[in-house]
């Protein structure tokens, strides 16, 4: 069987597949040149960057495994696979930490202005009285929007930090820890931060718009390493510019990568940014790649003969 992987695997992970007998052709392929080659493979691993669409899942002739290399699976057709009874996995967890991780780095950069004044003592400035009134995390209040894998992981670092932290999902994840489980609406009210980790639904929208933002606490801080569609951009725009949000760490967008017109937003001096990088630590990338290729490996396994 062949297995086209199209946005890059952990050596592990390759060899985990090569081991088993797979042909693993890794490829960097145009959505044109996709079609045109989907058609010769078992199975297709992808990661953020390929779009499997109906278009492509009916051009896979021989398709039998969709997987994809991380938490989402939005940018794959899942109906339209299952429809064809193929199998669509991913790795809800393995990135987990690497997320939760980026999570406070921007939450520290923002309390620190870390990302504006690392920019301003590169050009020979000394802006020690401009950004003498950074603030703690210490018995501040975290609310978490999402309390999945990647949750769970934040509310533990954020109670080492000594926050108080309020959470939110609509399944109710259970915990191994105390947190206290609320509304979405106290979340927003009285949290000083809030942060989301939740995946994107296009017949939802945003999670994240001009009412929600009235809701909140002036000065909050707001952090989205989930989806870019999550949040409102514009909304949130107007909310760093009346001063309702205090800052904003994003590591994900509506458009990757981002389009002049997002531009405003990024250069904000009110925001953090970073490139969608919430996964990509080494540690992570070992992690995804084991676990996808072991699961790539037992569902292609059963479908042998």
């Amino acid at each position: 069987m062949k297995i086209l992987v199209t946005d890059g695997m952990s050596k592990e992970g390759v060899k985990i597949l090569t081991d088993a007998g797979y042909q693993v052709d890794m490829l960097t392929l145009k959505p044109e040149e996709l079609l045109q080659k989907i058609g010769e493979y078992d199975c297709i691993l992808v990661r953020s960057a390929t779009k499997v669409t109906k278009e492509v899942i009916e051009a896979g002739k021989n398709l039998k495994v969709i997987a994809r290399g991380g938490v989402g699976v939005d940018n794959i057709d899942v109906e339209t696979a299952k429809a064809k009874g193929i199998v669509v996995l991913n790795t809800p967890g393995a990135s987990a930490i690497s997320v939760a991780e980026l999570t406070f780095a921007h939450m520290l950069a923002l309390c620190r202005f870390l990302h504006v004044s690392t920019m301003e003592m590169r050009q020979g400035k000394w802006p020690k009285k401009e950004y003498s009134k950074g603030i703690e995390l210490y018995k501040k209040k975290l609310g978490i929007l999402g309390l999945g894998n990647i949750g769970k992981e934040v509310a533990r670092r954020a109670l080492a930090f000594g926050m108080q932290v309020l959470a939110y999902d609509p399944l109710l994840s259970p915990m191994d820890f105390f947190i206290e489980i609320t509304t979405k609406e106290r979340v927003l009210k009285e949290s000083d931060f809030i942060t989301l980790h939740l995946p994107y639904d296009k017949k939802v929208g945003p999670v994240i718009g001009k009412n929600e933002f009235e809701m909140m606490k002036p000065g909050v801080i707001l952090i989205n390493c989930a989806r870019g569609g999550v949040v409102d951009e514009g909304a949130l725009l107007e909310a760093l510019n009346s001063g309702k949000v205090g800052g904003a760490g994003l590591d994900v967008f509506v458009n990757e990568p981002p389009t002049e017109a997002q531009q405003a937003l990024i250069q904000h001096p009110r925001v953090s940014v970073s490139p969608h990088i919430g996964g990509s630590t080494e540690e992570a990338q070992d992690r995804i790649g084991i676990e996808i290729a072991e699961k790539i490996n037992k569902a292609l396994s059963g479908l042998k003969g």
